[in-house]
């Protein structure tokens, strides 16, 4: 359990200290829950390590850089920074690196813990960025260091691929003007200190800055593949994860007493049940809503829960929360997650909650089944990657292609979360089901393994539970687990808990129709910078229009107006108007020509976001994709080798839910064109309104049109849109028919007008 931090090339604060010695001390204070215990401070000529923050001493100040470390101890350690005794390179690390004794013995270190394990590693063996990675490729755990060569004047940074520990880290500082270079575990410290543009590193990026040149490189690492598939027998495969599994859970386990996260789902009950048959007897921990008195229903996850602790003989301790009492968690947990957004609020307070309780009984290690879903299928959008393949030769094509997907984005959408409700609490978070051995074995395994899906059942609205995690719940009963436990379906833990009502509660007392408009009131900033893939047409306008309400700052509209009609990649009908709507909505806008060559467009698109990414500061894109796989993957890997965060809030939308929700939000929608059986002229240029829903639910039923036309049936247009300004008016038109069924709604003129009350 630690925190990282430093800062280079910093001026002068005053005459005692210089800005970097100072400031690393004052951003320790705002990170200081990750490790109580000892906190150290270095830079090129000293360093210092102290019980206080307050007491830390440097001999030579005058210097514009410096590192700082906190750490927690769970059975011994060294302090930190670390100090190379030759070269006087530094290294500061918050890790847990489950194979550093074998790696130590390897490569012959003498290191007294996994930290001075891999610092003498990396001096020895990753001198360069392909032995770097080569070496980090070795390791069996989660990482996030700084490795500062003093020599050659050079900062590291780099963390576990997936990104279990968090670094952040920023270039400028506000209204200074100064290429000043910062990093931290947690966001909010660089902040604190006025730093702006602040990034998350990608968990597949190696940074490295050098402090003479004051520039950034950064290069890419691997990530997991799903090929080649395995080709084992099913008994095979089943009995090597299972070895997997239990290895995953057992090299976690600490030498002193430790905590889970429980639910009573399979997840949590299973590795209960590891430990249990390992001798031992954690504590469970878990936090739903007191609906004691109240016309809510007894939470889900607390009947399971007890019924499961029960089962397994081990203790089960639950922190019931008060309606009147979680705006006051929401005060403080917002600021601390540093997000608004609602699922994440709703899953932290039911994790801080349990943390809450497991810091009062001083544990310091929690486990958690987090990434469960992921390796094995078990989300709704899982299935419905299955049911966006009904027509295709293999139903089951997609469904591994989700898993890596869902992989990609968890440092975002999880794991930054879930590490600082943890260290908040003073407590290490261990996720087994994310361990790299495991991970790398389950995305092969085929998916009729993980996933029961028939063509007979694809579009079903309630599969049976033994559906989803197939290979794993199977493993799990075999080992023990009770069926009404392994086979009970997914339940997010913001349901579960019932603090996703109590948020709903809350907001109707408060007077906001939003449960997002509510908890941006905890949060009196933007979330980060984003720009949106913009093709004028509803998907991409909804998504935007998502984006906004939840506390994003869209800084730009991307959009790439593609030569060719028929691109595989990109909207083409109407992309001229393009320009007026980013005007309607005030945003700027950046437009790129391409070819419309297949694969090659996607050049001409990365060229258009890196322009976003350097003009406009974003840190992730927006994308309006339903159902295509096709463009989401490509998107994802341009946005990854980037550094960028991605996010689809349309993703596996039901498609009459899609179009609804854009009617009940007053989007004025026209067809822009048809390419579909059942279409003819007669669409073109018509408003999407409650009628022409129904006309299109009989045209699904008849034809298997896609009502949200994401298979390519029709295209869309935008005129006007609740965060537009003005709306478009169009003067002149023609349609052009190529034949009966596929033809063009051309806007030859249109301009914007004012808006009424009305509109």
């Amino acid at each position: 359990m630690c925190g990282i931090l430093g800062i280079f090339n910093d001026n002068k604060a005053n005459e005692k200290e210089t800005n970097a010695i100072f400031k690393v001390k004052e951003a320790l204070k705002i990170i200081k829950n990750r490790g109580k215990d000892m906190y150290g401070i270095a830079n090129e000529n000293d360093f210092d390590y102290q019980k206080k923050i307050d007491h830390l001493k440097l001999h030579s100040k005058e210097t514009p850089n410096a590192i700082a470390h906190c750490l927690h101890s769970l059975v011994s350690f060294v302090p930190q920074p670390l100090i190379s005794e030759n070269s006087k390179n530094r290294f500061i690390v918050n890790c847990e690196i489950y194979n550093w004794e074998e790696l130590n013995e390897t490569y012959k270190l003498n290191a007294k813990n996994d930290a001075e394990m891999l610092f003498r590693l990396i001096e020895k063996k990753g001198k360069t960025s392909v032995q770097l990675t080569k070496i980090l490729d070795e390791l069996e755990g989660v990482y996030a260091f700084a490795f500062w060569d003093v020599k050659k004047r050079n900062v590291v940074l780099a963390r576990d691929i997936i990104g279990v520990k968090p670094i952040w880290f920023s270039l400028s500082q506000k209204n200074k003007g100064t290429d000043s270079f910062a990093f931290s575990s947690e966001k909010k410290a660089l902040e604190h200190l006025n730093y702006n543009e602040i990034c998350e590193l990608n968990p597949r990026k190696i940074l490295v800055y050098n402090i003479k040149t004051k520039k950034i490189t950064q290069y890419n690492q691997p990530f997991f593949s799903i090929t080649p598939e395995l080709k084992k027998p099913y008994d095979k495969i089943k009995k090597e994860l299972a070895g997997f599994l239990t290895n995953a859970v057992s090299k976690r386990i600490p030498d002193r007493e430790f905590g889970i996260l429980f639910s009573g789902g399979v997840d949590s009950t299973f590795i209960a049940y590891i430990c249990k048959s390992l001798g031992l007897k954690p504590v469970l921990y878990t936090s739903v809503l007191e609906t004691k008195g109240t016309e809510l229903k007894i939470p889900e996850d607390y009947l399971w829960a007890r019924k499961a602790a029960r089962e397994l003989k081990l203790k089960l301790k639950i922190n019931k929360i008060k309606l009147e009492d979680i705006e006051n968690y929401l005060k403080y947990i917002v600021p601390l997650i540093e997000d608004s957004n609602v699922v994440k609020v709703g899953v932290a307070l039911t994790f801080y909650g349990a943390c809450e309780l497991a810091r009062k009984d001083n544990v310091k290690v929690i486990f958690s089944g987090l990434g469960s879903e992921e390796i094995f299928a078990g989300y709704e959008r899982h299935k419905k990657s299955a049911e966006s393949s009904a027509n295709a030769n293999n139903i089951y094509a997609n469904i591994n292609k989700e898993c890596l997907s869902g992989l990609l984005k968890m440092y975002e959408r999880d794991l930054y979360r879930d590490d600082v409700i943890t260290m908040n609490n003073s407590i290490e978070l261990r996720l087994p089901f994310l361990d790299k051995k495991l991970v790398e074995y389950a995305l092969t395994i085929p998916a009729e393994y993980k996933l029961n899906v028939t063509q007979n059942n694809l579009m079903a609205s309630d599969n049976l539970i033994t559906q989803n995690k197939l290979i794993f719940r199977e493993i799990a009963k075999e080992m023990g687990v009770p069926s009404e436990f392994a086979e009970r379906k997914k339940r997010a833990a913001q349901y579960g808990s019932s603090f996703d009502k109590a948020i709903e509660k809350l907001a109707k007392q408060n007077g906001f129709k939003l449960k997002s408009e509510y908890l941006d009131r905890f949060l009196p900033k933007k979330i980060m910078k984003l720009g949106v893939l913009f093709s004028s047409g509803k998907d991409s306008n909804y998504a935007l229009h998502i984006m906004k309400n939840q506390n994003y700052d869209i800084a730009c509209l991307i959009t790439i107006k593609s030569k060719n009609p028929a691109s595989y990649m990109f909207h083409t009908p109407n992309i001229n108007i393009a320009k007026l709507q980013a005007e309607a909505l005030q945003i700027p806008l950046i437009e790129q020509i391409t070819e419309g060559e297949k694969e090659e467009e996607l050049k001409d698109l990365k060229k258009a976001i890196e322009k976003a990414k350097e003009e406009y500061k974003i840190e992730g894109v927006v994308t309006g994709a339903i159902f295509s796989t096709y463009q989401r993957d490509r998107i994802e890997k341009i946005c990854d080798e980037l550094g960028l965060k991605i996010f689809s809030p349309l993703w596996h939308m039901e498609q009459e839910k899609e179009v609804m929700a854009i009617i009940n939000n007053r989007f004025d929608v026209i067809i822009g064109s048809i390419a579909a059986d059942g279409l003819s002229k007669e669409w073109l240029g018509k408003k999407i309104d409650n009628e022409m829903i129904e006309k299109l639910k009989t045209l699904h039923e008849k034809n298997k049109i896609n009502i949200a036309f994401e298979g390519g049936e029709a295209e869309t247009l935008v005129l006007d849109a609740p965060l537009y300004k003005k709306k478009i008016k169009i003067e002149e038109y023609e349609i052009v028919m190529e034949n009966e069924y596929t033809g063009r709604f051309v806007v030859k003129k249109a301009k914007l007008v004012g808006k009424s009350i009305m509109d």
